[in-house]
């Protein structure tokens, strides 16, 4: 079975580990769709920190991934067609959008299922992005490495 999810994958943490973990609890193999900056762009007000070829190349490294392939457009039916996609995982912010109702329809023809799931709050890019903001404009200093 294929197991399908997407998202941005903005600064990999535990809460992105354990949907992927989940999603290779269901199938035999976990494809993982990224969003561009266009597409994230497209209904965020900022493109992630991490570029698209470095977020590739994280998902790509858990032994949980099989397949990550990037998106160019906010449409999810050509990838479920290309992948064979058995179920599609979704999170509990999904809403009611035309490219959602669309890849929705779709996979009900087709007999296939989708699973929401819902995200711990604790774990989100945004979150985390908003942590490091303000710890900078505490006055902390955070030190980085070259490695």
């Amino acid at each position: 079975m294929v197991i399908y999810t997407v998202g941005t994958f903005d600064l990999l943490h535990v809460g992105h580990l354990a949907l992927l973990e989940y999603c290779k609890t269901l199938g035999d193999t976990v494809a993982v769709g990224v969003a561009s900056d266009k597409v994230v762009n497209s209904y965020k007000p900022n493109v992630p920190v991490i570029e698209l070829a470095q977020r590739e190349e994280m998902l790509k490294a858990l032994s949980c991934v099989d397949i990550v392939r990037p998106y160019h457009a906010l449409e999810y039916v050509t990838a479920c067609k290309e992948l064979n996609v058995d179920i599609f995982v979704i999170g509990g912010d999904w809403g009611n959008k035309p490219h959602n109702i669309e890849v929705e329809e779709y996979l009900k023809s087709m007999g296939k299922k989708i699973v929401q799931v819902v995200y711990n709050p604790r774990t989100s890019s945004t979150q985390i992005k908003q942590d490091v903001i303000a710890q900078f404009h505490k006055g902390r200093k955070i030190e980085t490495a070259i490695i």
